[in-house]
């Protein structure tokens, strides 16, 4: 099976809730993806958008990791995984859009818009970004589209929304490959 179709598997047979929402994790990474086509987003962007939690896939129990108060790093694991096969500017958002919320959270009115399941993973993620991490994170040449990734992360959690089928990503993807 070639990296595609085992992307596109993936999606298809995930029906695991996205962690403490209402929502799989299917469908909002295609809900992010849609958000990110409708801000008219690069295409590098709308992938990331895309894969961004991909790592959850890989994580063989991302609910028991939060039960046990622990953090997977589920964007390491899906960098990394995904590094292998697609270009910097789809990856590197994904392996910065933790570091993405935790410098947003550091907006009191950011802070209050995130799901109370987004509160917990960020304290368990390390929690708000000091001041120092911050500065260092604004000279990231991916800050501007980690930044964006992850606005359209959090705003990515709405039951019932229809999406769009993981299928019509597949030319995208393609597109997107080393």
């Amino acid at each position: 099976m070639n990296i595609i179709d085992l992307i596109i598997s993936s999606y298809l047979s995930n029906k695991s809730p996205y962690i403490g929402e209402k929502v799989t994790i299917t469908e909002h990474m295609i809900q992010t993806a849609m958000l990110a086509e409708k801000n008219n987003s690069t295409s590098d962007l709308v992938c990331s958008s895309l894969l961004h939690d991909y790592g959850h896939f890989i994580l063989e129990n991302p609910d028991d990791l939060v039960k046990k108060k622990k953090d997977g790093r589920h964007e390491e694991l899906g960098y990394e995984f995904l590094n292998k096969y697609f270009v910097k500017e789809v990856v590197k958002p994904i392996k910065y859009h933790v570091k993405a919320k935790k410098y947003l959270a550091r907006n009191k009115r950011y802070f209050s818009t995130l799901s109370e399941a987004s509160k917990v993973s960020l304290k368990l993620q390390g929690g708000i970004m000091n001041d120092s991490e911050a500065k260092k994170f604004e000279n990231n040449k991916f800050f501007e589209s980690s930044i964006k990734l992850r606005k359209f992360d959090e705003a990515a959690k709405k039951k019932g929304l229809k999406i769009k089928s993981i299928h019509e990503y597949k030319n995208l993807l393609i597109s997107k490959l080393i």
